[in-house]
């Protein structure tokens, strides 16, 4: 049963997995303040597999860490599962990394006890909250994640990508609404990256949790419907599928090697400037450096009548 206090965390089910609006995450020291996030906006469906990108510093690992309940916002407003995290109390945060939210780290040791096998690393999490018939579900994830095979195997005996589908069943060990997977393809090679992110998808259809994978590699848009991109910590742009993953694997399979060339990011894909609530916009960076501008530079907008169309003047 829950722990949450319905009255401290503000409960707001308006059918959204995540609601971020205007979140600010300033760090402060003696010395220096850092803004981290100022003024994000983003939505996820439930049930929605989606991924966030953009570069070092741009704010995608803090708003993860705010996802997951290890860091709290500064101001604005963090709904997750309906819940308002900026209202949480300690208990309520321990509750919600137990039973809410899922990780997937990087970094395989961060995920794995190294001296357990692949089964008793699924089981640590049940343990840990107390169920029971902790054996039967750690094998039903490990199958569900093709390792059955390798469930009294240690961290020693796997390989990198074996490791990242044993830390995926861990993740869903006590049936997490939310997964969240920290560059979960940072350190495999291209063929097991293109594994890990399949089983990603079988996972969310299966289990029906939302998944949202953090990276910088934007290469992940060839593979999911919908990613954000953020940079300087706002929301910059949205590239988004033309259709769906699965009805191109259909087409592909349909016309072959032709379809197959054709499918690149631009054929697939398009991308979509994001206007926050205060009317703000992010110009990707390869329409900057077009235009030849940057960051701090002065332009003039203009917006023609009959079409509706918004220009940009140097």
């Amino acid at each position: 049963m829950s722990s949450f206090d319905k009255d401290s965390v503000t409960l707001n089910d308006d059918g959204a997995m995540i609601r971020c609006e205007n979140l600010v995450k300033i760090y402060k020291t003696s010395e220096v303040e850092v803004v981290a996030l100022q003024g994000l906006d983003l939505t996820v469906d439930r049930g929605e597999l989606m991924a966030i990108v953009g570069n070092s510093g741009s704010g995608k690992s803090t708003l993860l860490n705010m996802l997951g309940g290890l860091d709290r916002p500064s101001a604005g407003q963090l709904f997750v599962d309906g819940k308002n995290l900026l209202k949480f109390t300690d208990n309520d945060y321990v509750e919600y990394k137990r039973n809410t939210v899922g990780f997937v780290w990087q970094n395989n040791a961060r995920n794995l006890v190294p001296y357990l096998t692949a089964v008793q690393n699924v089981e640590l999490p049940m343990l840990l909250d107390g169920r029971r018939k902790r054996r039967e579900k750690a094998l039903r994830l490990l199958d569900s994640v093709g390792l059955l095979k390798r469930k009294n195997s240690r961290l020693d005996q796997m390989s990198g990508g074996e490791q990242q589908r044993v830390a995926i069943a861990i993740a869903l060990a006590n049936d997490p609404k939310l997964l969240l997977a920290d560059e979960p393809t940072g350190s495999v090679d291209t063929k097991t990256s293109n594994m890990i992110l399949d089983i990603f998808k079988e996972v969310n259809k299966a289990f029906g949790v939302t998944v949202v994978i953090v990276t910088h590699d934007v290469r992940l848009a060839r593979h999911i419907d919908r990613v954000v991109a953020i940079r300087d910590g706002r929301t910059s742009s949205e590239i988004v599928r033309k259709r769906s993953y699965s009805e191109e694997l259909e087409q592909i399979k349909g016309f072959g090697e032709t379809a197959a060339e054709d499918n690149d990011e631009d054929f697939t894909h398009e991308e979509l400037v994001v206007l926050d609530r205060a009317g703000r916009l992010q110009l990707p960076r390869d329409h900057m450096d077009k235009l030849g501008i940057k960051g701090g530079d002065k332009v003039k907008v203009e917006v023609d009548d009959e079409s509706g169309r918004l220009y940009i003047v140097r």
